[in-house]
């Protein structure tokens, strides 16, 4: 019990990391992962979280990536569909 409120609070943290203000230096670029395709889906998932060190916020080339998740059912595709509209 113990051991999952510890992973929970480590999760929130990496989740409010300020990209205005954290070391670029200490994020994983995630061109460089690697995962092998031959892995069930549980170890694949294991494996990125393992080499990317923090899922929601890394770079690709030298763009800081933060990732977000709204708690509603609009999907992905529907909210980029939307931003274009709303141009």
């Amino acid at each position: 019990m113990v051991e999952n409120t510890q992973a929970y609070k480590s999760l929130d943290a990496m989740k409010n990391i300020d990209i205005r203000t954290v070391d670029r230096n200490s994020l994983v670029d995630i061109k460089t992962i690697t995962i092998d395709e031959n892995l069930p889906k549980e170890e694949k998932i294991a494996e990125f979280i393992r080499q990317i060190k923090n899922p929601y916020c890394y770079k690709v080339g030298k763009i800081v990536v933060q990732v977000g998740f709204c708690d509603n059912d609009v999907s992905f595709e529907d909210s980029f569909e939307n931003i274009f509209l709303s141009m």
